[in-house]
């Protein structure tokens, strides 16, 4: 794969995931089909793991397709990402999940 693809990807990704509203989530196959790549999850999350922009790209606001938190969010761990989604008062059960029903960004 070519660097200037992955770069535009990336930001593509980046670009997607700044525009998640606060106390909300998506998924990283929802971020995968709003760019056009609907079956590129996985590569999303590559994406937000290698995240540049920490400060003004909410990585946390991103989950699985079944809710669940990233294990290795951020370097930081899931309890990070947790903290996050609870400071924007989003609910996260005690098994690291949200309601995607309840708290999914629909665009």
């Amino acid at each position: 794969m070519d660097n200037a693809f992955e770069k535009s990807f990336a930001e593509r990704v980046y670009l997607v995931t700044k525009q998640i509203p606060k106390g909300r989530v998506a998924t990283y196959g929802q971020i995968a089909r709003l760019i056009g790549q609907p079956r590129a999850a996985r590569a999303v999350g590559n994406a937000l793991h290698n995240n540049p922009y920490p400060v003004t790209t909410p990585c946390h606001r991103v989950v699985n397709g079944k809710g669940g938190l990233a294990k290795h969010f951020g370097f930081e761990g899931i309890e990070r990402q947790k903290q996050l989604l609870t400071n924007e008062n989003v609910i996260v059960s005690k098994d690291y999940r949200v309601d995607l029903k309840r708290w999914q960004w629909r665009r």
